[in-house]
C-alpha cells in the first residue's frame, strides 16, 4: 500500500511510499538527494552511510520531515572547509537543508518552533573517508548560524545507519547497522557523489 497521491503534499509524487506494517503507518523512503515534508501521521525512513539525514519539525504543530544529503568534495578543497569556496561544496547542503525547512514553514510550521535532529556522517566508503566528517561539520555549522537547536545526534563513526523518523511525535528509531548484508546503500551512496561531482559549479541545482 502506498501513500495515496492525494494526501502527499505538492511535489513529493516521486518518493518511494508504502505502508509500514510493523509500525501500522503509512512510510516514505528516501534515497540520497530525496527530502519529505508530511502534515499526517506518517513515518520517514532511510538509510544512511557517508550522508546525513537531518530530522526537522515544529514541535507544536507536528509539521516536520527528513532530508538525505551528501556534498561534493573537490580535490585541493578537502582542507579548505574554510576557505569560501560555497558554491562549490555548501551549495549541496544548503539546498538539501532549505529546501526541507522551508517546506516546513510554508505549510503551517513556524521557525520558532522548529527541532533538529540528525544522523549519519559515517566512514564507510574506501577513498572517500572523510567525506562523512565533511557533511558533519557542515550541518552543523550550518545550524549553529541558523540558530535552530539540535536536541538530538548520532553522527560520525564507522558503520552505516537505518533511520525511522516519525515527524508527528518527533520519534526517532535508530539501528546501527554492523555490516551491509549487500552493495546497495554504498552503491547508491557513491552514484549520488559523482552525480554531484559532475554537476556544473554555477547555476541552479536539482538533485531532489
Amino acid at each position: 500500500m502506498v501513500i495515496p497521491v492525494s494526501m502527499r503534499l505538492p511535489g513529493f509524487d516521486h518518493i518511494n511510499t508504502y505502508f509500514d506494517n510493523v509500525h501500522d503507518i503509512p512510510t516514505a523512503k528516501l534515497l540520497p538527494g530525496e527530502y519529505y515534508v508530511t502534515t499526517r501521521p506518517e513515518a520517514v525512513v532511510t538509510v544512511l552511510g557517508s550522508c546525513v539525514s537531518a530530522c526537522i519539525r515544529d514541535r507544536v504543530f507536528g509539521i516536520g520531515g527528513m532530508n538525505h544529503f551528501m556534498l561534493p568534495i573537490h580535490e585541493g578543497e578537502r582542507k579548505q572547509w574554510k576557505s569560501g569556496v560555497v558554491d562549490n561544496i555548501t551549495r549541496f547542503g544548503n539546498y538539501a537543508m532549505e529546501h526541507l525547512i522551508n517546506d516546513i514553514l510554508s505549510h503551517g510550521g513556524m521557525r520558532q518552533n522548529l527541532e533538529v535532529k540528525l544522523f549519519g556522517g559515517g566512514r564507510i566508503v574506501r577513498g572517500m573517508s572523510d567525506i562523512g566528517d565533511c557533511n558533519v561539520k557542515f550541518v552543523l555549522d550550518y545550524l549553529r548560524e541558523e540558530g535552530l537547536p539540535v536536541v538530538s545526534q548520532d553522527l560520525n563513526g564507522n558503520y552505516p545507519r537505518k533511520i525511522y523518523y516519525f515527524p508527528k511525535t518527533g520519534r526517532v528509531m535508530m539501528k546501527r547497522l554492523q555490516s551491509l548484508h549487500n552493495d546497495t546503500v554504498l552503491e547508491r551512496e557513491k552514484k549520488y557523489f559523482r552525480n554531484i561531482e559532475d554537476a556544473p559549479v554555477g547555476g541552479e541545482v536539482d538533485l531532489f
